[in-house]
């Protein structure tokens, strides 16, 4: 089995938590994605990592590792995605059509607070997740969550444009897979 020479970088990437997205504007990252999309050598990076206990996993433009976790990592990993929920909620807020592709600025979600009450609740409600007590720092701490775990990333650091990555798909799709039936709705306290 032969892997390809930046079998090393793809993992680094990945072991973060990170994701490899094909339409990165880092040069380096979408070319790795066009390594590992390759066919063979997805299959021979597949059975590589599994070796090591992570498994490459293949996402709609997107590419991560998942694994087998004891309790108190996916007790962690939940705190995370209810991180995540909350921050998608308040981006769909921002814009309904918020999804991979996406290009915004903090500036223009700054403007849309002060004429959105449901906007400025829901950036108040992530105060939780950050050390923060302006709205521009807790809007800049979320932005950050997000891009420290590759679902967006800064585009043009002097405009401060941000464009949502393709492996935004991952939060949606893992937001959609929640089903809580209807005979325990009403058991959940809002």
């Amino acid at each position: 089995m032969e892997v390809p020479t930046q079998t090393v970088e793809i993992f680094k990437i990945l072991s973060k938590g990170q994701f490899i997205n094909s339409n990165s504007s880092d040069k380096k990252i979408s070319d790795l994605y066009r390594i590992i999309d390759d066919e063979q050598n997805f299959d021979n990076l597949y059975d590589y990592f599994l070796n090591i206990n992570f498994v490459l996993e293949r996402g709609n433009e997107y590419f991560y590792f998942s694994r087998r976790e004891s309790k108190v990592e996916i007790e962690r990993k939940l705190e995370t995605v209810f991180k995540w929920i909350d921050i998608v909620d308040f981006l769909k807020t921002f814009r309904p059509d918020f999804c991979s592709g996406v290009r915004f600025s903090p500036s223009e979600i700054l403007v849309l607070l002060k004429t959105n009450a449901d906007l400025e609740a829901k950036l108040d409600g992530l105060r939780k997740y950050t050390d923060k007590n302006t709205q521009h720092d807790i809007l800049e701490k979320a932005l950050k969550i997000l891009t420290d775990d590759s679902f967006i990333e800064v585009e043009d650091p002097n405009n401060q444009q941000y464009k949502a990555l393709a492996s935004f798909d991952y939060l949606e799709q893992l937001i959609l897979t929640i089903n809580i039936p209807e005979d325990i709705k009403n058991e959940i306290p809002e």
